[in-house]
């Protein structure tokens, strides 16, 4: 065998060795399983990227029943934390637990250099996100945010037709999120015992829906502010929510702009809808893949053409591909990014805002 020969068979089992180090699944740990969302990881299939390392549930009997539904194994859930990271030593947790939670959690993780995706919205107050954000640049760990919104195609693909002056200017923004309540679509007794919970929620459909929209508004104006943030809330379900709003209307003031986002428990029908309204016409993301597009004609006429979207490509059509590949560096993520800490902070400075109006009854201006 000639010199030139074994050098090209060595770069070839060194190319091999690589991909297949690249292709290693991220060890993951979950932190919680209280949150009605876990079911996306306990119930997602083996694709070769993610595998679930060890779980941390108190609450027995809450792991042996979700043990039972989905297959795991009793042995891998842990008490703690840091007696799941010591024993199965994770890359990254996904946090199921309660929105409080999730400031220890990374409290936890970051100096230990693990990473953290949370369920949204990112923290329980702004004073938590912000403790949580100088703890992941401080230990440079990836700190994202988990919105199912984030991977609709319908979304993305508004935003596009938007820069690219489809409908003209942007004038208004109305995003409407929601269902029935928490307790009328049957939700678990541990998802309800916290997600009712000021403290432990930092409020009812304000915060539990309205995260949606402030994190969807921070994505489309690129991370501008509004200069205002009004708020009103409602109890319209005292029997169900008697200790937080069920109902809440929020308005976003920007320059040449407004944002409206009406989140709720009492929509009778489940939704996650968006529309945006130029100059010249309106996009309506009416759901994950259908979208519509009406140019205006005349006083009140109108064109309307009709999109039904396929899935957006891989990883970004799953919250657990995308968490493993911006942990493995495949994938960065764009500025404000609705999974991006630099988005997640606006997001939580918005959310901080209208809690503050709705309580005050007054306009809270934004510096």
């Amino acid at each position: 065998m000639t010199k030139n020969l074994r050098f090209t068979l060595c770069l070839i089992v060194l190319a091999i060795v690589n991909t297949h180090a690249q292709k290693k699944p991220l060890k993951l740990g979950v932190v919680g399983l209280t949150h009605g969302h876990v079911g996306w990881i306990l119930s997602r299939e083996d694709l070769g990227d993610v595998k679930m390392v060890g779980i941390v549930e108190t609450n027995r009997d809450l792991a042996k029943r979700l043990s039972e539904q989905h297959g795991f194994s009793m042995d891998m859930v842990y008490n703690s934390m840091e007696e799941m990271i010591q024993a199965v030593q994770p890359e990254a947790v996904a946090a199921f637990g309660n929105i409080q939670a999730h400031l220890s959690v990374v409290q936890v993780c970051a100096p230990k250099g693990i990473h953290v995706m949370v369920e949204k919205p990112m923290a329980v107050s702004l004073d938590h996100a912000q403790k949580m954000e100088a703890l992941a640049k401080k230990h440079n760990i990836h700190l994202l945010t988990n919105y199912e919104t984030s991977w609709y195609p319908t979304n993305e693909k508004a935003k596009e037709l938007l820069k690219a002056g489809k409908v003209g200017e942007l004038r208004k923004v109305i995003v409407r999120d929601g269902h029935k309540g928490p307790k009328k679509i049957g939700v678990s007794k541990e998802f309800l015992e916290w997600l009712a919970d000021p403290e432990l929620n930092g409020g009812g459909a304000i915060t539990d829906f309205g995260c949606y929209g402030t994190n969807l508004l921070t994505w489309i104006q690129d991370g501008k502010k509004p200069h205002s943030v009004t708020a009103v809330t409602q109890q319209l379900q005292a029997e169900n929510n008697p200790n937080v709003d069920d109902d809440a209307t929020i308005i976003l003031a920007y320059d040449g702009a407004m944002a409206i986002l009406e989140p709720s428990w009492n929509w009778p029908i489940g939704r996650k809808d968006m529309e945006i309204y130029g100059e010249t016409g309106v996009i309506y993301a009416d759901n994950r893949n259908q979208l519509r597009i009406r140019m205006s004609e005349g006083y009140d006429g109108f064109s309307e053409e009709t999109m039904v979207l396929e899935e957006r490509a891989a990883p970004y059509d799953d919250p657990f591909a995308l968490f493993a590949a911006v942990v493995r560096g495949d994938e960065v993520l764009s500025a404000f990014d609705p999974y991006s800490l630099e988005n997640n902070i606006v997001a939580m400075e918005i959310l901080d805002a209208a809690i503050r109006s709705a309580k005050t009854q007054q306009t809270v201006i934004l510096k």
